[in-house]
């Protein structure tokens, strides 16, 4: 799913970023429960519409990056999971929205990641895991939350099989990230994620081994790993869809 040949900004993004719509950063915005997908509020809405996966046709395959993970998975079967990966809508440019873990954590401490977790018996679905878990790690409200669509199914090391939601965020969401998990909360912009420049390819060794990982250093955050793909997943889409 890696492309070494795609451009280095693409030009989808950089067009419509500067002529991002202006609604104002903190008008009040809600998104009402069972109103169509809230393209419309995003800078990138056209390509976004063209490029991810509807949301009544949930992905039930495995990950993309299945092979890479051949002799690495733990033994069974995967668990489900879910993440939201949040489009926030600004003057100057679609921002995403990122957790960092706290420090303290068992599994993946201090680490950069988008507000997931395990796909509940009482979840009806991803989605509804996925704006659950956003609301107990950063109290942002359902209502506030507005689903567009999928990305591909990407499965974690630790045995997950993630689904990825995309969605609007409205851009006057007041984050309290959840002590006992997140230690910040804060956005990134979606151009910067989508430039390739800003992604690098790191090789590891892993169970002995050979695994390439990949990463972006924002100021002050390093995001890498499964995040990191999960993004670089979306830019495919979003160059695909062209």
């Amino acid at each position: 799913m890696f492309d070494e040949n795609a451009g280095l900004v693409p030009a989808f993004l950089f067009a419509r970023t500067c002529c991002a719509r202006r609604n104002g950063d903190n008008a009040h915005m809600n998104f009402p429960a069972g109103h169509e997908p809230s393209f419309a509020v995003l800078a990138e809405g056209d390509a976004l519409r063209r490029a991810l996966r509807p949301l009544d046709a949930v992905p039930h395959e495995q990950g993309w990056n299945h092979a890479d993970l051949e002799g690495l998975l733990p033994p069974g079967e995967v668990r489900e999971a879910a993440v939201l990966v949040g489009l926030i809508p600004r003057a100057g440019g679609t921002q995403v929205l990122l957790t960092r873990r706290n420090d303290d954590l068992r599994n993946h401490g201090g680490q950069v990641s988008f507000p997931g977790g395990r796909i509940d018996p009482g979840d009806a679905d991803a989605i509804a895991a996925a704006v659950r878990e956003c609301g107990e790690e950063t109290a942002i409200p359902a209502a506030q939350i507005a689903p567009l669509g999928f990305l591909d199914p990407f499965l974690t090391v630790s045995g997950f099989r993630v689904v990825p939601v995309v969605a609007a965020i409205a851009p006057d969401y007041v984050a309290q990230p959840n002590p006992s998990e997140v230690a910040d909360v804060f956005e990134v912009p979606l151009q910067f994620l989508m430039a390739r420049d800003n992604l690098r390819r790191v090789e590891i060794d892993f169970k002995g081994k050979r695994r390439v990982i990949l990463e972006y250093n924002w100021p002050g955050q390093r995001i890498w790993g499964a995040t990191a793909s999960m993004l670089s997943n979306l830019r495919q889409r979003l160059e695909q869809s062209r």
